[in-house]
């Protein structure tokens, strides 16, 4: 049987990328993707989630709108990393695929009702807003949740958006906060994973020459994308973080980390949004996540372009 995920995102190139490799796999079943503003506002992850979805054949696929801000604080975003549209790099054609109507967090609610308990998995790409809303709202779902996997936070690599914090729990918090306490079993993976798997010039060539549509536009987005990187880091290229979290659905033997504690800082003006991961087990406090460590890139980057060469 297909696993069932929800797909919590905004793209953003990577979280493209994610969206791709999920509807890719016949061994995911997405129940629908749900958009969160995050690397650019609400209006133009909705927008770039259904772009990908048709890209992909996907049409058919349920795609709703979100919170638009984070849930006690002002929203910060990333063009600077993605390009004003999220998706710089190739121009995809307006969408003809409508928005769903129900909101993200709504039918965040509905679905996990409806479903048995432990059939779903969260696999949130971006802020965990729309995913702590939801656990606010209704605190009922919390138990029905199978496990989250998400992109987020760090531990020996810190931040990329602050010397403390990964852009993803920064620009969210207290929503972090929410879910790393929630009880809901966490697969996290940190910028010290997502930073192993970089788009070298052969893998996007390889990618390329596919000769597909889709092979063309993903490594367009990483031609774009690694640019920030390459500059930042003085890297080869550019980290595909979300990817890794449809990566481990589908193969979890490509990772290895350690089940720690990982409590999120919300008081401190000077840390705000830092994971801080008990890697070493230094205190008492109980594990709540499982909180990768390492990856194999190129199983990574084989699986990778094994699905984008599907569509």
């Amino acid at each position: 049987m297909a696993r069932k995920i929800i797909i919590d995102t905004d793209p953003g190139q990577d979280d493209a990328v994610a969206i791709l490799l999920a509807l890719a796999s016949p061994e995911l079943e997405v129940l629908g993707i749900t958009c969160v503003a995050g690397n650019v506002p609400l209006t133009l992850t909705a927008l770039n989630a259904r772009k990908v979805c048709e890209l992909a054949g996907r049409a058919d696929m349920r795609v709703f709108a979100g919170c638009d801000r984070p849930m006690a604080r002002d929203l910060v975003t990333a063009e600077y990393v993605h390009g004003k549209t999220g998706l710089d790099g190739i121009e995809l054609p307006e969408p003809r695929m409508a928005l769903d109507e129900q909101h993200a967090v709504d039918f965040l609610i509905e679905t996990l009702r409806a479903e048995p308990e432990g059939a779903v998995t969260l696999c949130p790409l971006g802020p965990l807003t729309n995913i702590a809303t939801a656990m606010e709202r209704a605190p009922d779902i919390v138990p029905k949740i199978a496990e989250i996997v998400l992109m987020g936070g760090a531990y020996f690599e810190v931040g990329n958006v602050t010397p403390a914090a990964e852009f993803n729990i920064y620009v969210d918090p207290q929503a972090a906060d929410i879910v790393f306490k929630s009880g809901v079993p966490l697969v996290v993976m940190p910028l010290d994973v997502t930073h192993q798997v970089l788009t070298t010039r052969p893998r996007i060539e390889t990618l390329r020459a596919l000769g597909t549509r889709v092979g063309h536009a993903v490594a367009s987005w990483t031609d774009f994308f690694e640019r920030y990187d390459m500059a930042k880091y003085g890297s080869q290229g550019a980290p595909l973080h979300d990817p890794c979290v449809i990566a481990y659905l589908l193969q979890p033997g490509l990772f290895s980390g350690r089940h720690v504690n990982v409590e999120i800082e919300t008081g401190s003006e000077l840390t705000l949004g830092m994971t801080v991961a008990d890697w070493w087990r230094v205190t008492d406090r109980p594990a709540n996540a499982m909180f990768m460590g390492d990856v194999d890139a190129e199983g990574f980057y084989a699986l990778l372009t094994e699905r984008i060469a599907r569509l």
